[in-house]
């Protein structure tokens, strides 16, 4: 069996350093910055700095700022944060050049933004941008579809409106 890297509650985490794309390094090399395992934001900073990280080209980083707070935050948020967490992460499959994996996960991004509802007056939590991001990755998903190559500007989708 593989020896792998464990936090002190026995879960795996691998430490080996990370390129801007959350690609694994050698041991030793120099990486970007990690996320930490235990991050546990407000929602307006965690969108603050998601978005940053996005718009710095970190979208794995992003989507590491998104997954902690779908996995920290409130029950009936779960789905919202999942589906922006998606959407990173079909960003980084196509940074990294894997159309398939991109997706997969922008569709998944897709249905559950849908299925996540405003509230009685059309409003989202936290201003984010429910109909943008679902906009943006169909725009994605269909040069995806077309074999269009995706400038890197178009890969920073806009969290809140």
């Amino acid at each position: 069996m593989v020896d792998r890297d464990r936090d002190d509650a026995g879960r795996a985490r691998n430490s080996r350093p990370r390129d801007r794309l959350g690609r694994p390094l050698p041991p030793g090399s120099a990486g970007v910055a990690r996320i930490p395992d235990d991050l546990d934001l407000p929602p307006q900073q965690t969108l603050t700095f998601a978005q940053q990280l996005l718009d710095d080209g970190l979208a794995f980083n992003a989507h590491e700022v998104l997954e902690a707070a779908w996995k920290n935050g409130p029950f009936a948020e779960r789905m919202l944060w999942q589906a922006l967490a998606q959407l990173a992460v079909g960003v980084t499959h196509i940074q990294r050049g894997n159309p398939t994996g991109a997706r997969t996960l922008l569709t998944r991004a897709v249905t559950r933004l849908r299925t996540f509802q405003p509230d009685a007056d059309g409003d989202m939590p936290y201003g984010i941008d429910r109909t943008g991001l679902i906009a943006h990755a169909e725009t994605l998903l269909a040069a995806l579809d077309a074999e269009t190559p995706i400038p890197a500007a178009e890969l920073t989708p806009r969290l809140r409106g």
